[in-house]
């Protein structure tokens, strides 16, 4: 926009930053934006022409495929998929790491809970995943958790009582009064099930609900997709090729979405100490990997190829992810299933 400004092409004020988001369900390309309907009235022209003008000038941008004004006046922006490379290449450099910040910031975060099981398991994943984003954090309690939270949910706290200056407390809403026991599911499904919910939704402790070896579980999903991954890496050894990270076909579009939104999930799922923003973004990388997991490996007597070694670049960066994610959130990822 300050281009299209400083060009004459338009007559606004700039703003200081634009709001960019994934399309809302029937949209179209990797990232919308409204820009255009909120300076369409200052610039003197309809937004749709707004739109367009700002359009021409993103698809001549390096790493982007091509944007177009669509609706009454929003911006619809597709990246370049020859981005692919650099991206798998990045996640497989840093491993479980990607995603994470460096060095440590600085920053010092306090985290007090009551004396309740969920608040203590989202306390926990919410230290993992500040950490990651280089944040000290100190976890403090009401009380000293009971014994067996820690053996099977593994929760910790620094130090417990009632501080004297009253802090900023962690209130997810707790789990149903009287439903099953969610650490009777075993350290695994008890965290999952305690972190997936919204911290205003009551969490759901049904063992034939977490337990259930069906893509109904979301967890299994995503253990699934990480075995599979596994899987596949070592079937392709079995047919003599390993991975190298290469250009992708339409069909891998939305696990690169995926794969590329991680850092900027742990980031938000850091600064609003929400674990379930990190649950939810692993459903959706696993969904789109099983996707298109079975274009990996080569089929009938067909040779292995170029195509194939990049996806396989591709399904081992989103094993990388999925196993990264999950140990943040205090969960293991089984090679075999």
């Amino acid at each position: 926009m300050r281009r299209a400004v400083d060009a004459g092409e338009l007559s606004a004020t700039v703003p200081d930053d634009a709001h960019v988001e994934r399309p809302r369900p029937g949209g179209t390309g990797d990232y919308a934006t409204n820009l255009a309907l909120r300076i369409a009235k200052e610039a003197g022209a309809p937004p749709r022409r707004v739109a367009e003008l700002l359009s021409a000038r993103l698809t001549a941008e390096p790493g982007i495929a091509h944007a177009e004004a669509t609706g009454p006046g929003f911006v619809s922006i597709t990246l370049d998929p020859h981005g692919t490379p650099a991206l798998v290449a990045e996640i497989r450099e840093q491993g479980e790491s990607y995603g994470h910040v460096a060095r440590d910031t600085g920053a010092l975060v306090q985290l007090h809970t009551p004396h309740d099981l969920r608040a203590l398991v989202v306390a926990d994943a919410a230290r993992r995943i500040l950490r990651s984003q280089g944040a000290l954090v100190r976890v403090t309690s009401d009380e000293a958790p009971d014994e067996r939270w820690v053996e099977v949910a593994g929760v910790r706290v620094d130090a417990y009582g009632r501080p004297p200056t009253p802090l900023t407390t962690l209130r997810p809403v707790p789990p149903t009064p009287g439903g099953p026991d969610p650490l009777d599911l075993g350290p695994d499904a008890a965290r999952w099930a305690l972190l997936h919910p919204a911290p205003h939704d009551r969490p759901h402790t049904d063992p034939g609900q977490h337990l259930a070896q069906h893509e109904s579980n979301p967890l299994f999903r995503i253990r699934y997709a990480y075995a599979r991954t596994r899987a596949l890496t070592r079937n392709a050894a079995d047919l003599g090729f390993t991975a190298a990270p290469g250009a992708t076909d339409a069909s891998a579009h939305d696990l690169l979405g995926a794969l590329g939104d991680h850092p900027t999930v742990l980031a938000t799922a850091a600064r609003r100490h929400a674990p379930d923003r990190l649950t939810r973004h692993l459903v959706r990388t696993a969904d789109a990997f099983l996707a298109q997991a079975h274009t990996v490996l080569p089929l009938g007597d067909e040779k292995p190829s170029a195509a194939h070694r990049s996806r396989l670049a591709l399904a081992e960066a989103a094993g990388t992810v999925l196993a990264g994610g999950l140990s943040l959130l205090g969960i293991s990822a089984p090679e075999y299933l």
